[in-house]
């Protein structure tokens, strides 16, 4: 007797997705079924490239397949992605932009634009659609990041208004207000300036269709940090921070902020960086310099995941240097960290989007 597309389906039922925790078939994520003689093909439809359980959910359907239709059974599956997404289609701003993910600090000096960039480099590796902002009005830094130090993006008519033409590199759409000042020109705006320019970076700004839209904001919690949750749904918020307890402290106060309920911006997880020093000569060892597992301690304390933990390795300085992230590096230790940590964002971003409502503008009301 022959299988049928019918019974493929029902031995798919009883394989769920780890995070999602509901089966593929009512989460719509089969797709393309053939079958030809003892050969058994379809596609599975992630929630993201960089999904970090695609093996695991491989393997589940192999599984089922032989289990409830025969274990002669020859499968082919090929595993697509669809981004998923909580924005709403009626959106003017960004419409083709899926998750926006804002990551930020309590404190300076800690690596968050490092972990900006490389996160945003590891995430276009996977193969996602990745655009960066730098928010960061007073200190840019993603140009010098990304060998972009003179770049000059150029403009284009959209529905009859000038846009501005993000410029790529390494496969990212980058936009930063250095590239319209002198790498040694200090800003020296109040703070309606600075969020004048970064409406303009949103507004004026022809982003096209990405899966991920990474906005590096400034240290603290300012200006800037309000201005975005007032222009923009944000997704998820990432935070960095180093396992000292001086940077700890404000991290904190970045948890605050997102976290309260005028704002309520959810909160991705924290990235532990500089966790400990890595010699490349001598991966195994281990030099816990700013204290160990701080990061972790903080997560557990604030009920959030610890996305990554980030070591110190000269490569990474290099690579900020030279304009080349070190993420771009896949089989590196620290191409290997950022896609780890690509992978756990992406992961917190879709179990983000089935549980939680859109995230909604927010309205700052003064008494």
């Amino acid at each position: 007797m022959s299988v049928t597309k019918e019974q493929v389906i029902d031995a798919l039922r009883h394989v769920n997705d780890p995070d999602l925790k509901k089966d593929l078939v009512s989460l719509n994520m089969i797709d393309h079924v053939v079958i030809e003689g003892k050969n058994i093909s379809f596609d599975v439809i992630l929630t993201t490239p960089a999904c970090p359980l695609k093996n695991l959910i491989k393997s589940d359907c192999e599984e089922a397949i032989h289990r409830y239709i025969g274990s002669d059974y020859s499968v082919n599956i090929k595993m697509e992605s669809r981004v998923s997404t909580r924005r709403k289609e009626t959106e003017q701003l960004l419409k083709g932009v899926k998750n926006i993910i804002a990551v930020a600090s309590g404190k300076g000096g800690v690596g968050k634009s490092t972990v900006a960039a490389n996160l945003a480099v590891a995430l276009s590796n996977s193969g996602a659609r990745v655009g960066l902002l730098d928010a960061d009005i007073y200190g840019p830094s993603i140009p010098l990041m990304f060998n972009l130090e003179g770049a000059q993006p150029l403009g284009k008519e959209v529905d009859g208004k000038t846009k501005i033409v993000p410029i790529e590199q390494y496969g990212i759409k980058i936009l930063s207000i250095g590239f319209f000042v002198k790498p040694s020109q200090a800003l020296i705006w109040r703070g309606v300036m600075a969020t004048n320019a970064l409406n303009q970076l949103i507004n004026d700004t022809d982003w096209g269709e990405l899966d991920y839209f990474i906005v590096d904001l400034p240290p603290g919690t300012g200006d800037i940090h309000l201005t975005l949750v007032q222009t923009l749904p944000v997704t998820g918020t990432v935070i960095v921070s180093t396992p000292q307890e001086v940077a700890l402290a404000d991290a904190r106060k970045a948890f605050s902020m997102f976290a309260q309920k005028e704002i309520n911006v959810p909160i991705l997880g924290l990235v532990e960086n500089m966790s400990w020093f890595t010699p490349e000569e001598l991966p195994e060892n281990k030099y816990y310099i700013f204290g160990k597992e701080g990061g972790r301690k903080l997560a557990e304390e604030s009920n959030v995941i610890l996305l990554g933990q980030i070591p110190i390795v000269q490569s990474i300085r290099e690579g900020g240097d030279n304009g080349m992230p070190a993420a771009l590096d896949e089989n590196s230790i620290i191409g290997k960290a950022f896609a780890d940590l690509a992978a756990n964002v992406a992961q917190q971003i879709a179990i983000r989007n089935a549980n939680l409502e859109p995230t909604k503008i927010v309205e700052i009301k003064h008494t």
